[in-house]
């Protein structure tokens, strides 16, 4: 069987220029970083404002496995698929980390005949944009460390701050550390650690960013801690934003790519899915959306996480309005939702799960009905992607297709990893009816947040956790109250939120699996990204800094003899 990189290697690419010219992007805009990525200026977002709006379609799904369920692939083949049904796809995607991409997960450059190429690239340091959000992340750790060395002039106590150190990589033994041990010119000796860089506020602000202007002034909103009397001490107190900006003015820039049948992509910016919003970048739609017929974009885990963000966060920054939602959805996925198997990452799926069974297929099924509801909560129209695999039962492909018409939704069976564009073109037409015709069943999308700005954070949590997760309520620590109090007295009550729980499933608890009913959701802690301009919840164990599994993918990642990369996937 062809592996991904040799599909990507054997894949001739156009020139950039060409693939710029077909969104409208005229050279002069391009910064070529060799010959397969360009940095586009933002001067192309302005000079592209009067062109036509594309359809802004974002690619969601059931809750994830721990093997993944092909968003990423769904959302390059849906747009190769638009040129087969005579439209103008665009993708716009995140960028891998490097912790993963050297894990166990692997890149995310897409897969088969469905990748963003060449995926080299994509998949080791692209243009460094991971690299400039840890340079400035770092630069704010030093200067709050010298801030308290020199004598602290906010009043900084160093028992509230908040402000770690990240690394792009997968490191167990940085989660917790002392520094400033030695003598006294090695500084204030303090309890912190390191987070992976994806998981950086810092990555979270170039996301949502709209221009520089709008970067510097998040920068300097971040809180790094509070002083003495309980207010926040942000990296313009202690003067580190501008310079924090100036290390990002190339990383602001989203990077042009192509597929492997030469659709348009812009790879740009990876926030975390669990921490932060987990979507690509806001300047990237702005610039996608005039740049073709259909913007297709993709937004991390489940409809319950990813693209909840995506509607109440980046469509609150971005001013877009989504005018279609894909729900990716296996049948292997489904059979785990069933309750009846238990999957684990890096090992072969359980016998009895490879079995013929469409009854445990529609057992499952209560997770993509919940997902399917939150998107329709939003009143955006979903459709259903069955992105099939080649040892799938027709049988159990039925059984999906079933419960999509049963709720009313369109739905297609998708072959993109396998055949490429072609292989979704009946989901590229599903999108197409979804966003254009108002006589479908559910009705033409009529986007609206979740919740009203005003209301309280609290009040706020609890409408996502009943509404997206089928929650009872919500149950706050006190430190949880206490928090949220002295957030609203800070002035962050008019924020949305980002509820930072497990991705595995619907409620808190990752063994939990399908469409659970009766729980409630446990809050322990809240934090403030006052920069990125969200509170995030945690509920559950959250690890900000992954290790490395006992058979890493980088055991694997070598030079061949010819001097090319081998074991990348």
């Amino acid at each position: 069987m062809t592996s991904d990189i040799e599909l990507s290697r054997g894949t001739e690419l156009r020139p950039l220029a060409e693939i710029a010219a077909d969104a409208g992007i005229r050279a002069e805009h391009l910064e070529p970083y060799g010959r397969a990525v360009a940095k586009v200026s933002l001067d192309a977002v302005g000079e592209l404002a009067d062109r036509p709006r594309a359809r802004y379609v974002v690619v969601s799904a059931i809750t994830p496995t721990p093997l993944g369920e092909g968003k990423t692939t769904t959302t390059i083949g849906l747009g190769q698929a638009f040129r087969h049904i005579g439209r103008r796809g665009v993708i716009a995607i995140r960028q891998p980390s490097m912790g993963p991409t050297f894990g166990i997960k692997g890149g995310a450059a897409g897969g088969g005949h469905s990748q963003v190429v060449p995926m080299e690239a994509v998949n080791l340091h692209l243009t460094g944009d991971l690299h400039a959000v840890t340079a400035a992340h770092n630069l704010l750790a030093a200067m709050l460390d010298n801030h308290l060395h020199k004598g602290n002039a906010s009043d900084l106590d160093r028992f509230s701050i908040t402000w770690r150190r990240v690394l792009d990589g997968c490191d167990r033994d940085l989660r917790r550390i002392v520094t400033g041990c030695g003598g006294r010119a090695d500084g204030i000796p303090r309890e912190t650690g390191f987070d992976i860089t994806a998981a950086s506020e810092v990555m979270a602000v170039l996301a949502l960013s709209t221009s520089v202007a709008d970067l510097r002034a998040r920068l300097g909103r971040i809180v790094v801690g509070y002083d003495r009397e309980g207010g926040p001490v942000t990296a313009e107190r202690i003067k580190a934003a501008g310079a924090m900006c100036v290390l990002l003015l190339e990383a602001i820039k989203p990077n042009l790519m192509q597929t492997m049948e030469h659709t348009p992509a812009f790879v740009h910016c990876g926030p975390f899915g669990n921490i932060a919003h987990g979507n690509s970048s806001v300047v990237a739609d702005l610039l996608g959306i005039h740049c073709g017929d259909y913007l297709v974009t993709e937004a991390g885990f489940g409809a319950d996480m990813g693209a909840e963000r995506f509607f109440n966060i980046k469509c609150r920054s971005s001013g877009l309005v989504p005018d279609a939602a894909v729900v990716v959805a296996t049948v292997r996925a489904l059979k785990a939702h069933s309750g009846n198997h238990r999957v684990v990452a890096g090992r072969p799926l359980p016998e009895a799960m490879c079995r013929e069974n469409p009854d445990e297929v529609l057992a499952g099924a209560a997770n993509l009905r919940r997902q399917l509801a939150n998107v329709r909560a939003h009143g955006v129209t979903p459709v259903v992607a069955v992105n099939a695999f080649p040892d799938d039962f027709a049988s159990e492909l039925r059984a999906v297709l079933a419960v999509a018409a049963e709720e009313g939704v369109r739905a297609a069976v998708t072959h993109h990893v396998a055949k490429g564009g072609i292989g979704a073109a009946d989901l590229a037409t599903a999108v197409e009816e979804a966003c254009t015709d108002g006589s479908s069943p559910e009705g033409s999308s009529t986007f609206h947040p979740l919740y009203d700005d005003a209301l309280p954070l609290a009040d706020k949590i609890e409408t996502v956790a009943r509404r997206m997760y089928g929650a009872d309520g919500i149950d706050l620590s006190p430190l949880a109250r206490r928090q949220l109090a002295d957030y609203e007295r800070c002035g962050f009550g008019a924020l949305p939120v980002c509820i930072a729980k497990t991705h595995l499933s619907l409620t808190a608890d990752p063994t939990r699996t399908g469409a659970p009913t009766g729980w409630r959701l446990p809050v322990r802690e809240v934090r403030a990204s006052a920069g990125a301009g969200f509170v995030y919840p945690i509920c559950g164990d959250m690890r900000t800094m992954p290790g490395l599994s006992s058979s890493p993918a980088a055991e694997h990642i070598d030079i061949g003899p010819d001097g090319e990369i081998v074991g990348l996937s």
